[in-house]
């Protein structure tokens, strides 16, 4: 039998599934032992039960002057943040891409404005965006919408462009007005592919979020990050990494039960 026909039981699925975290903790537990016995005062590669402790310590001591679990507040500050500018930008991109992909005016207007602002390198435009809305929340919120939007929009307006001619022609047929086509027949099968769109930005949207928040911030995940980078505290770096992994995992695990309960017609995607 060929492999592309072969599919694996539950049981191997599982194991395969575990493999290569299990090999990442094996492979980073060995690694600092070797570094730690060499030098036991050596902050690359903290122990795993060092990390734990730290963590534990992150997500339930209160900040000695503000009396806040620190822990918390960045990771509140930066979900807002974050949801804030995915929520905008996901807006954004359904309106303006059906409207490229419904209405040919529009996509003589806007389709090549769009094409050309999703080259421009979000990161170059930190320092604008800092000097026009300044160093609060507003700026960063815009890096993500600017980060993310073009190219969201771009797939959406392709995905509308995809519909079969036949439906729309038989939409107008029956009388069918502009908004009724795009709301009756478009919106149905954009929709999916949009919640697809903002699990595969959910990257972007945070390594966005992380630099605004390292440039200027007082407070968010990527704040205490480079905060604590110049003591060297691997320990509470690899854990707000950690938990940021497991916060973007979280939000697609989300959207993908999101996307498979309100679409169940649409296939399994990443």
């Amino acid at each position: 039998m060929r492999l592309i026909n072969r599919v694996p039981d539950r049981p191997l699925s599982v194991f395969l599934l575990a493999l290569p975290f299990v090999a990442i903790c094996v492979a980073y537990a060995i690694g600092s032992d070797i570094r730690l016995t060499a030098n036991p005062s050596d902050k690359l590669l903290p122990a795993p039960e060092t990390i734990w402790n730290t963590a534990m310590r992150l997500i339930s001591e209160p900040d000695r002057r503000s009396e806040t679990i620190l822990f918390w507040r960045d990771t509140w500050s930066s979900l807002y943040r974050l949801l804030f500018g995915v929520a905008i930008s996901a807006t954004i991109s359904l309106i303006v891409g059906m409207a490229i992909g419904l209405l040919p005016f529009m996509r003589s207007f806007m389709s090549t404005f769009v094409a050309v602002l999703s080259m421009v390198p979000p990161l170059a435009l930190l320092p604008i965006l800092f000097i026009v809305f300044g160093l609060g929340e507003v700026s960063k919120i815009v890096l993500i919408v600017v980060g993310i939007t073009p190219f969201m929009t771009r797939d959406i307006a392709q995905r509308v462009l995809d519909i079969p001619t036949e439906q729309l022609v038989k939409a107008q047929t029956l009388g069918a007005s502009t908004w009724v086509i795009a709301s009756r027949v478009a919106l149905p099968q954009v929709l999916p592919r949009l919640i697809s769109n903002v699990r595969l930005s959910l990257g972007s949207a945070w390594l966005f979020l992380i630099a605004a928040e390292a440039v200027a911030s007082n407070v968010g995940l990527g704040y205490r990050i480079f905060l604590v980078r110049r003591y060297l505290a691997m320990d509470v770096i690899l854990t707000y990494v950690i938990w940021i992994t497991i916060l973007a995992f979280i939000l697609d695990w989300l959207l993908k039960n999101v996307s498979k309960y309100a679409f169940p017609w649409m296939e399994e995607g990443l």
